[in-house]
């Protein structure tokens, strides 16, 4: 099934969330992305609490485009372990549903 999808991306700069924006709405892999800056991430890595200010992607495309993404995302991004996310979208306005599908649903 091909269903809408928000992916969560984190990331360390907004240089890098652009590059990484551009490069997935190029390659028709979402319809839209939204760069969420700052945040604040508390997390645990290799033992150490850490706390670091990062970005937020908020990519909405649809599900048959997500292994594509996650592979795109894992090559232009600097983190060892990116966050990669995704949430099926439960509804929203009909309209833009249909234009993320448009965008991105059978190119």
């Amino acid at each position: 099934m091909n269903e809408n999808v928000l992916i969560f991306v984190t990331v360390g700069s907004t240089e890098e969330g652009k590059k990484i924006s551009q490069a997935l709405i190029e390659d028709r892999l979402a319809a839209c992305v939204s760069i969420i800056w700052p945040v604040t991430s508390t997390f645990r890595w290799e033992g150490d609490i850490c706390e670091e200010t990062e970005g937020l992607l908020m990519i909405k495309t649809m599900s048959a485009r997500l292994e594509r993404i996650i592979h795109r995302v894992k090559e232009l991004h600097s983190y060892e372990t990116p966050e990669i996310i995704a949430m099926p979208v439960a509804g929203g306005s009909e309209e833009y549903l249909r234009w993320i599908s448009g965008e991105v649903g059978n190119k």
